[in-house]
């Protein structure tokens, strides 16, 4: 079989290759005569049809398949041969067919040939961050704030009381849609409304009334009344305090703690912590590593693999909002709106394969036994979740994956520059100082 490779650009090739007709008759000839062992064709027994009949109700068919199966043959003969990595999926074309053959070519794009830029030298950031009893003694405020219970009381709104109020906006004596509502509950000073409204609100007792202005930010959410000054009539229908459950041994029964031991509750919330702020320091170098990957290999990325995984994301936003309760079939999704998070995605897919190829970085067993116990850890039956994933090598994916980006974390820090940058507890959290 005679092939011709042309370079179309950087990545883009095209293969032009033919195939004997005589072989592709042959191939029809021997296929239609297993069809015809049982073949039904009206007017004549299962299987008992002349060959001529089934050729009639069968050859343009088989044809077909036998013609699509020979590409595909000839063309993957040939990409082995010329050795190359074909990304994505080939574009064929068929050409009338001449001198006794069928003429083919194929337009694809190849892998690049990454070569790893040094890393030394080069910085890298380390995230640290060592939990502390001051760290749990702010857990366990969160999860008493969690837990509390909000007292009607006769004197005027403070900061972290609730409210329940009465209000109705106006914009130019007109009511707006969204300004108006009965029985509306939120705690004062917390961000739940805009700031000119908390202050309103802020000193007001029981049964009171006012009227105040109230500027919407130019960039509020809501278009119509974004950069406007609307009117607010506000009446306080009830004032509660904010309880909070003392830290004792009903709370600690309450968080799961049987026999109510406090010393217990603390050591079991540092461990979560512990356990949390792993995780997301984990998440923190890994995405400095990434970077700093990504940034020191420029490559050319095929573009069928940007489709492909700009078609994922697609399908990912899709399931996100049917699961939100919308319909997405009403929602757009341009594909431009995904092609820069999919091009770092394949770029950083690429550079990761050869950085674990060239270095030998693979997944170990022991990595992942490790990555597996600490997931289970938090369950009730952790041995049972251990079971569950080793009963699938489809659910270890995660896992081996997971091993293996912490493989290439360690890498990169051995080559790199490595600054650790010490966190504190409320910035790696995400939580308002």
């Amino acid at each position: 079989m005679q092939v011709q490779l042309e370079t179309l650009g950087q990545l883009e090739r095209r293969l032009d290759f033919a195939i004997p007709a005589s072989d592709i008759q042959s191939a029809v000839d021997a296929r239609l005569t297993r069809v015809a062992r049982t073949a039904r064709i009206q007017g004549f027994r299962p299987g008992k049809a002349p060959l001529k009949i089934v050729a009639q109700s069968y050859g343009a068919q088989v044809h077909e398949e036998v013609l699509g199966e020979k590409v595909q043959a000839a063309f993957a003969s040939a990409v082995e041969d010329k050795k190359l990595r074909v990304a994505g999926y080939p574009r064929f074309e068929g050409k009338p067919e001449t001198d006794g053959n069928f003429a083919f070519s194929a337009t694809f794009e190849i892998y690049p040939e990454i070569t790893l830029a040094d890393l030394t030298g080069k910085e890298v950031e380390r995230p640290t961050l060592e939990v502390s009893e001051s760290e749990v003694d702010k857990t366990i405020d969160i999860l008493r704030k969690q837990r509390t219970r909000f007292d009607r009381v006769e004197r005027a709104a403070e900061k972290g009381d609730r409210v329940i109020v009465d209000f109705k906006g106006m914009i130019d004596g007109v009511a707006f849609q969204g300004g108006t509502s009965e029985n509306f509950a939120f705690v004062v000073g917390e961000g739940q409304m805009l700031a000119e409204f908390d202050a309103a609100v802020l000193g007001m007792k029981e049964g009171e009334s006012k009227t105040f202005d109230l500027s919407f930010p130019a960039d509020y959410h809501g278009a119509d009344v974004a950069g406007k000054t609307a009117q607010f009539e506000v009446t306080v229908k009830n004032v509660a305090g904010a309880q909070m459950p003392e830290v004792d041994a009903d709370f600690a029964k309450l968080l799961g703690i049987e026999d109510g031991d406090i010393a217990k509750l603390r050591d079991e919330i540092r461990k979560n912590v512990e356990r949390e702020v792993k995780r997301r320091l984990s998440a923190r170098a890994k995405e400095s590593v990434m970077q700093l990957l990504l940034d020191s290999n420029e490559i050319d990325v095929p573009k069928s693999l940007i489709g492909m995984e700009i078609g994922r994301l697609v399908d990912q936003a899709k399931q996100e909002m049917q699961q939100r309760g919308f319909d997405p079939n009403n929602i757009p999704f341009p594909p431009e709106a995904f092609e820069a998070q999919a091009k770092r995605r394949v770029s950083l897919g690429l550079i990761l394969a050869e950085v674990v190829k060239a270095n030998k970085l693979e997944a170990k067993p022991e990595q992942v036994r490790a990555i597996v116990d600490e997931m289970a850890e938090s369950y009730e039956h952790p041995e049972e979740v251990v079971k569950w994933y080793y009963a699938s090598a489809e659910r270890l994916d995660g896992a081996e994956s997971l091993a293996l980006e912490d493989n290439v974390v360690e890498f990169v820090y051995s080559k790199a520059k490595t600054v650790e940058k010490a966190l504190a507890f409320d910035e790696l959290m995400g939580q308002k100082q």
